[in-house]
């Protein structure tokens, strides 16, 4: 088709408009023609019932957004610990209800803040107590919290760390690491933060949602970071000497740490994931790397799923978790937090048949079938 020059086109839209001037669609005159079409139309066709249609579609869909969006979660919560196959317990872990009423801070928001953490100790205990006990009040404290809560707990994260280089400095025998995982929920925003392999896994109407990375030196990302700082990786080990590539406390471990204004390789800033919970959204499972040497996520959403389902209580099933952890072979101390959104069980979840269309015609079917049939 060969394409019209402008004068061409120029002229064809003046005619189209003088036309359109001088004629009056049948649609819009007296209603003769539109009740013909009317007539023609069947009952499911018509734009009444199409109107309907369409309306009922959105009212549905309407009525989805609503239930999910306006899900108000009903905190419940469960932990349980154990040494494991270790000589000496370094985990320990912390749930608060409302931190704000914790520390005798008044908020003008009449929601609380719940407050969860599992605390990972290395070369001893001396760090995972000291954040333990430490951070929670430093991020209330903090001028951002809690409108600006990503900022508030990453500057926690980063103060507390400092404060215990300090006490290190005091007393030497405080010297050790912690790896930290902390989760904030507000309303029906979830905050988790994370420097170390602790995890946090949600449930979401069963299916396992990874809401942090395990800081590992086989982590590619972190690799990069580590290197662009003149650390190494050697044996699987940061600097040949540590498992982990962010963690709280360690000031003791030389080239670890900021030393001369030098930033060290071992950072305790932490990764943040933060999301809207909705109805879909079951509970969330907080565990120190002894859980997760046994359990994949979604097995450990799976397992606390079903005993959830048996008796519906958050703190017997970390208990089964963990004894669980150590029937399968688990040498670290482990520990588990479970926070419930919900008063009731899980629902049991309903398999969906994936229908998968034909791709082959019904004469070659039949002739597959003779030729099989020999």
């Amino acid at each position: 088709m060969c394409v019209k020059d402008a004068e061409q086109v120029s002229q064809e839209m003046e005619d189209l408009d003088d036309s359109n001037n001088k004629k009056t669609w049948p649609l819009l005159c007296g209603g003769d023609f539109f009740c013909t079409q009317m007539e023609n139309w069947d009952d499911k066709d018509s734009p009444v019932a199409m109107l309907e249609s369409i309306s009922e579609d959105a009212v549905a869909t309407d009525r989805k957004h609503n239930v999910l969006t306006n899900f108000v979660p009903t905190l419940r919560s469960g932990e349980w610990s154990d040494i494991g196959g270790r000589a000496y317990m370094e985990d320990t872990h912390i749930c608060i209800a409302d931190l704000a009423k914790n520390f005798s801070c008044n908020l003008m928001s009449e929601e609380a803040v719940s407050f969860y953490g599992v605390f990972d100790g290395h070369e001893g205990k001396g760090a995972s107590h000291f954040v333990r006990d430490h951070l929670p009040r430093v991020i209330v404290e903090d001028a951002g919290f809690p409108l600006e809560l990503e900022k508030a707990v990453t500057r926690s994260f980063m103060a507390t760390d400092a404060a215990f280089a300090k006490s290190c400095s005091l007393e030497s025998a405080l010297a050790s690491g912690t790896t930290v995982l902390t989760a904030i929920i507000f309303g029906r925003s979830l905050l988790v933060a994370n420097a170390g392999d602790c995890r946090a896994v949600l449930s979401r109407h069963g299916t396992a949602i990874e809401m942090s990375k395990d800081h590992r030196p086989c982590c590619l990302k972190e690799r990069r970071r580590i290197e662009s700082l003149g650390g190494f990786i050697d044996d699987g080990y940061l600097n040949g000497q540590l498992g982990v590539t962010r963690a709280l406390g360690d000031w003791h471990l030389e080239g670890m740490k900021e030393t001369g204004g030098r930033v060290g390789p071992l950072s305790a800033e932490p990764e943040l994931k933060m999301i809207t919970l909705t109805k879909e959204d079951e509970f969330l499972i907080i565990g120190s790397d002894g859980i997760w040497d046994v359990f994949t996520s979604q097995n450990a959403i799976d397992f606390a799923r079903r005993r959830l389902q048996e008796h519906n209580d958050v703190k017997l099933c970390c208990k089964e978790i963990v004894e669980e952890g150590i029937k399968r072979g688990a040498t670290d101390n482990l520990t588990v937090v479970l926070v419930s959104f919900h008063l009731e069980p899980p629902p049991s979840s309903v398999i969906q048949r994936v229908r998968v269309r034909r791709s082959i015609s019904a004469e070659g079917l039949q002739s597959l079938k003779c030729l099989l049939e020999g």
